[in-house]
């Protein structure tokens, strides 16, 4: 598992399509929200935890096709598929792998661009702490659906709509565990349903993506 974690690190890197691509969206988006709804201060503070939370997630839908599709291309995933090593321990690692490329930089970021939308200090910390905790399920359920359309020519925007209505649960408490931290109202509800829903995921999704692979690499 550590050669297989290694090994798409680096090919995640030297391809370009998580890091600096989500991180680029997320600063864009970000950046043009204040010239469409205007420079109100109040406003933008308001809608600034819904806002990073949208753009975080937009950014994370970027690089799910690249999850199996360049080892499919190459045949290196019918090998994995072979190998002694169980599918589903292979969803998972490329699951991390999307996650550490994509989800803890968007986190990272997050906080900074939410200077932007003048989120309140408080919400710095619980904004970093949602998406700390709800983007793992971002990326568990992106490999969930970049399984369920390997080997699908443009297969990019199915993906898309397949994995959406998915991430609506996840998007629904992050952003309200982020918009009541700036609040500073109570918070633990929403933050243990986002917990849950996030252990939810990375229990039984591998599962269900692993099965889905075995059906499409018959």
């Amino acid at each position: 598992m550590n050669a297989l974690l290694i090994r798409d690190l680096r090919l995640a890197v030297r391809a370009g399509g998580g890091f600096g691509l989500g991180l680029s969206f997320f600063l864009i988006l970000v950046a043009l929200i204040p010239f469409g709804v205007g420079p109100e201060t109040e406003l933008l503070a308001r809608i600034a935890p819904g806002i990073l939370w949208v753009g975080a997630l937009l950014s994370c839908l970027l690089s799910l096709d690249r999850i199996f599709a360049l080892d499919y291309e190459d045949g290196s995933l019918d090998l994995l598929a072979t190998a002694p090593l169980p599918l589903e321990a292979v969803v998972a690692v490329k699951a991390l792998v999307h996650w550490l490329t994509t989800g803890v930089p968007l986190t990272l970021a997050a906080p900074v661009l939410g200077v932007l939308l003048n989120l309140p200090w408080p919400g710095h910390l619980w904004l970093m702490a949602s998406l700390a905790l709800g983007t793992p399920a971002l990326s568990m359920i992106g490999a969930f659906g970049a399984a369920l359309t390997v080997g699908l020519k443009r297969g990019g925007l199915l993906l898309s709509l397949l994995v959406l209505p998915l991430y609506v649960p996840t998007l629904i408490f992050g952003a309200e565990v982020a918009r009541r931290g700036a609040a500073g109202m109570a918070l633990e509800t929403p933050l243990l349903v986002l917990a849950g829903v996030s252990l939810a995921t990375l229990a039984l999704l591998p599962f269900a993506a692993a099965a889905v692979l075995r059906v499409n690499l018959r």
